[in-house]
């Protein structure tokens, strides 16, 4: 019995016998679309083509799959723009939903900020000894509701006998109880979000999330309005990223430059002396653009550690001169 192989091309499968000649050929639908989504899967998923020694041009001729070499060099040309574009509008779609979810995680942060105050003053008229706030008051409030609900084995039970409060009806307790539910829904949607951009992050750019944290890189793409722009920044920009209010002070007036934007959020700039906040800042904007050039222009999205370690020697360097 015979014995066949089959290996994947651009415009269908060669079944090769062992002899490693040409048996039998399946065929893709001769369309530039399916073509094009084809060749981009078989890019980003399957091992890599190998036909070396093999002329494709007259593979595809002798199946039937076209009539000329220059009918085979022109359709291929037509699938290979098509597969780049493909490309490009699947990552310019991945930031467009990384730089959506960062805003929405914003806009989260601010409603249910200014909910949880709402909530503490509200709550406070009734249970004002209570120390907590946000998600933390709001779990409480729908678990407990009134203070008279509050069981003797519960730590806030000799504050709640002995509390300065006004007391609240039933009605005055189903409608806080309600409105600690509302918050207690957008913090969970909150965390989702959050999961939501490390996954994504992960996937879209990974170098970048490793460098600069998940949420801090994908603020980065926000700003800066795509993978694409951040990556074709210099690291002098990155650095200054996000304080648009003190660089024009800085244009306009005789304030100094700043010397970080919203890079200074990162751990290891926040939790060093001012003294090296500046050099630190240089180093890590250099790796961030690096970074964000590994993942934007490298055909296979993959995890580079030396970055990070060389990154961690820059600044070990710095803290000791």
């Amino acid at each position: 019995m015979k014995e066949t192989s089959k290996y994947p091309s651009w415009f269908g499968s060669l079944l090769l016998d062992e002899n490693n000649e040409l048996e039998d050929t399946v065929l893709h639908i001769k369309d530039i679309q399916f073509l094009a989504e084809t060749l981009k899967d078989y890019i980003f998923t399957k091992p890599k083509m190998n036909f070396t020694g093999r002329n494709l041009s007259e593979e595809a001729i002798k199946c039937g799959f076209v009539n000329s070499k220059e009918e085979y060099y022109s359709l291929l040309h037509q699938v290979s723009v098509k597969t780049v574009k493909l490309q490009l509008a699947e990552m310019e779609q991945s930031d467009l939903k990384i730089i959506q979810a960062i805003n929405a995680l914003d806009d989260i942060d601010k409603s249910a900020n200014e909910l949880s105050e709402r909530l503490a003053e509200w709550y406070g008229i009734h249970f004002p000894e209570i120390e907590l706030f946000g998600d933390e008051l709001a779990y409480f409030i729908s678990k407990h509701g009134v203070r008279k609900n509050i069981g003797a084995n519960d730590n806030y039970f000799n504050l709640a006998e002995s509390s300065m409060g006004i007391s609240f009806n039933d009605e005055d307790e189903d409608i806080i109880t309600e409105y600690s539910f509302n918050i207690l829904s957008l913090y969970a949607t909150r965390r989702k979000i959050e999961l939501y951009i490390h996954e994504q992050m992960d996937i879209v750019a990974p170098n970048l999330s490793n460098i600069a944290g998940y949420l801090l890189g994908a603020r980065m793409i926000s700003i800066a309005g795509s993978l694409e722009k951040l990556a074709k920044m210099p690291s002098s920009t990155i650095q200054v990223i996000g304080a648009n209010k003190a660089l024009f002070k800085h244009l306009r007036s005789k304030a100094t430059s700043p010397k970080h934007g919203i890079i200074f959020n990162h751990p290891t700039i926040k939790g060093s002396s001012w003294r090296h906040r500046g050099k630190i800042s240089r180093s890590l904007a250099s790796t961030v653009s690096i970074a964000a050039r590994v993942d934007f222009y490298s055909s296979e999205t993959i995890l580079n550690d030396d970055l990070a370690q060389q990154l961690e020697a820059k600044i070990k360097s710095i803290k000791k001169l």
